[in-house]
């Protein structure tokens, strides 16, 4: 049974664009086991489509719904930025809820950065057969907090008004927080091509979770249908450095389930859009199909 109130789910219908039903359309007709993929801060679902790629061509279904009012293009989403401002991470893990619910087959989730944490929230409320969180933001009990990430998400945090804004960022603040591990003409590239503005609440959020009792950024880490669970974590990382997921990994290891940590040497956030991608994807993958086949 759902968790949503009939009033939410009506509410969330709105929300679910027509490429998101298409996709769970296609993959209730194919009946493959499908892996929903979950995108981060700054970035859009197009983030995924080399993994996507990858995983249909292994024989899985994959979907890429987006956050709430997601525009389809970079290039519209930085030309339009306040459409994807006042997202929080209740609203969108709902958003998700409801379009996993709607699939025949309970499903794999992948997620990155803020997309880890949505996954992780996904698979505590029992939606998930497999769970992966890269780099995954943090979540109420995750306590470390190392300068790195504090300067990563500095460009938000700064001013209290942009918890209401999207946030873009510059070129110089997505090197040091997402391509700190590449090339300077690759970082570039990765700008060029993924960077978008992110809801500034969501970080105010995941910020403030462990004085906030009543926080959207919460995982049930004890819930026994929770299913097997990895979390992995760039090494280089600067917006979520390893000391942060592996304190989730901690508070996940609580759960009966599988619970597994894996470091990917020389990597920063950027692991899942980088030009060493098939790398963090294939241990994905690895572990995706140890648990569905």
């Amino acid at each position: 049974m759902s968790t949503l109130s009939k009033e939410v789910q009506a509410e969330q219908a709105e929300t679910i664009v027509e490429f998101e039903k298409r996709q769970v359309e296609r993959a209730n007709s194919l009946n493959k086991q499908p892996v929903v993929f979950v995108h981060g801060l700054w970035l859009l679902p197009s983030s995924w489509n080399r993994w996507t790629e990858m995983f249909e061509a292994a024989g899985y279904t994959a979907l890429t719904p987006g956050w709430p009012d997601d525009p389809p293009t970079v290039e519209e989403a930085n030309a339009n930025p306040d459409v994807m401002a006042r997202k929080t991470v209740g609203q969108i893990a709902d958003h998700f809820e409801e379009i996993i619910r709607d699939l025949k087959i309970k499903p794999a989730v992948i997620g990155h950065s803020f997309g880890g944490l949505l996954a992780q929230i996904l698979a505590g409320r029992g939606l998930s057969a497999v769970t992966v969180a890269i780099d995954p933001a943090p979540f109420r009990g995750v306590l470390p907090l190392p300068i790195a990430a504090l300067r990563s998400s500095w460009p938000v945090l700064h001013n209290p008004a942009n918890r209401d804004r999207a946030v873009p960022l510059t070129y110089d603040q997505f090197h040091y927080a997402f391509a700190n591990t590449v090339s300077e003409e690759e970082a570039q590239e990765l700008y060029k091509t993924f960077a978008v503005p992110g809801s500034g609440v969501t970080l105010f959020q995941a910020a403030t979770a462990n004085i906030n009792p009543w926080t959207e950024a919460k995982v049930d880490v004890a819930n026994p249908q929770r299913g097997p669970l990895l979390i992995m974590s760039g090494d280089k990382d600067h917006t979520v450095p390893p000391a942060m997921a592996h304190a989730a990994y901690e508070q996940q290891k609580k759960n009966p389930g599988v619970t597994e940590f894996f470091e990917m040497k020389g990597r920063g956030h950027s692991l899942t859009i980088d030009s060493r991608w098939r790398d963090v994807a294939d241990k994905a993958f690895e572990f995706v199909r140890g648990v569905v086949g």
